[in-house]
């Protein structure tokens, strides 16, 4: 019996019918396109979303170490690869997240148009005490409102209180150092109105004919937002920075790691601990952001989860690096206070000023 010979549709390479795979290329035969293949295609293509992630997620979750040391040791296809599952778990949070901006970055813009609007356009002298009272009130609780939503996901963008302060209190540009400067708002609302050129109005802001590129280009952008009145852009441009700014951030991780444990493997194999590890942050804050969309989670609950990713970072050290609890717990230690205190602000420094320089 004589064996019936077809085309493969990708490759176009003969194969027997007979078999449910192209034994070339591996595309199905068979393969009806439905909405329910394209969805799997799409993301299996793109995130390697099949039975590897299943086996990779609760290991990621509750066996701290084990997937970067599995990976290291060479189980390299059972397992999801660690940069593959970092960035499905980075998409996934980073989408949540951008739900929960929203509301920021318009509750910004609202309480800056109302700061400058009660400036502006009201005579607080020309007020009684009650009237004074109720704007104060008011502008107080608006500003409040964005301070808190600021703090409570401050642990996502390194922002300190001082920053969130300075970002909610914009009443007026106040002087900074060499890099700020303050104004005459009244002579600049004046130009503004009469449609003076933008040079006119930066020299009367206080810019020299000799400042450099970028002191003009921070001026252009102050008056930028001065004319507009809205800062919520400035937020969204800082949290849409901060994609980018973890793939310079996670392999900086890799490296306190390689620093702490220098006889450890080389460099890739603590940047394979990163991957992993960064996977199961994003992993747990998405799953804090999807149980506030339904119930607002209490403070303290937010603390000991938070909590446990440092427990569960002690617990990862000691099993991938396989030293003594003492060693694990002063490093995971080190780690965090050298991630957290001197990485993460500066970098939020950065991403603020290039958000600003850039929105």
């Amino acid at each position: 019996m004589s064996k019936q010979i077809k085309d493969c549709k990708n490759c176009e390479q003969p194969f027997d019918e007979a078999y449910e795979y192209c034994p070339y290329c591996g595309q199905k035969d068979k393969d009806e396109l439905t909405i329910g293949v394209l969805f799997y295609n799409t993301i299996s293509n793109y995130f390697s979303f099949d039975a590897r992630f299943f086996k990779s997620f609760l290991p990621l979750l509750f066996r701290p170490g084990y997937l970067a040391k599995k990976f290291i040791s060479g189980k390299r296809l059972l397992y999801l690869h660690p940069a593959q599952l970092y960035l499905f778990v980075s998409v996934v949070f980073f989408f949540l997240f951008s739900f929960s901006t929203r509301k920021q970055v318009s509750d910004i813009d609202n309480n800056i148009a109302d700061a400058f609007s009660n400036r502006t356009s009201v005579k607080k002298d020309s007020l009684d005490a009650e009237a004074l009272k109720a704007i104060k009130v008011k502008d107080s609780i608006k500003r409040e409102e964005v301070r808190e939503a600021l703090k409570k996901n401050a642990f996502l963008t390194g922002m300190t209180e001082k920053q969130i302060d300075s970002l909610v209190e914009t009443d007026n540009f106040k002087k900074n150092g060499a890099m700020s400067f303050d104004f005459n708002e009244f002579k600049v609302d004046s130009l503004i109105a009469a449609k003076a050129t933008d040079a006119e109005i930066y020299k009367e802001m206080g810019l020299k004919e000799d400042d450099g590129a970028f002191k003009r280009r921070l001026y252009a952008q102050v008056l930028k937002f001065y004319k507009s009145k809205k800062g919520g852009s400035i937020l969204e441009a800082f949290y849409d920075t901060i994609p980018i700014a973890m793939f310079f951030l996670l392999p900086i991780f890799a490296l306190i790691l390689k620093l702490l444990y220098f006889k450890k493997g080389r460099y890739a194999h603590h940047l394979v601990f990163s991957f992993y590890y960064f996977a199961f942050l994003f992993t747990v804050f998405s799953i804090i952001l999807g149980v506030n969309f339904i119930v607002d989670i209490p403070n303290w609950v937010d603390f000991l989860i938070m909590l446990s990713t440092f427990i569960y970072l002690l617990i990862a050290l000691k099993q991938f690096y396989q030293q003594g609890w003492f060693m694990s717990f002063l490093k995971s230690g080190i780690t965090t206070f050298l991630f957290l205190v001197v990485v993460t602000p500066l970098a939020a420094v950065i991403i603020g000023l290039f958000a600003f320089m850039f929105y």
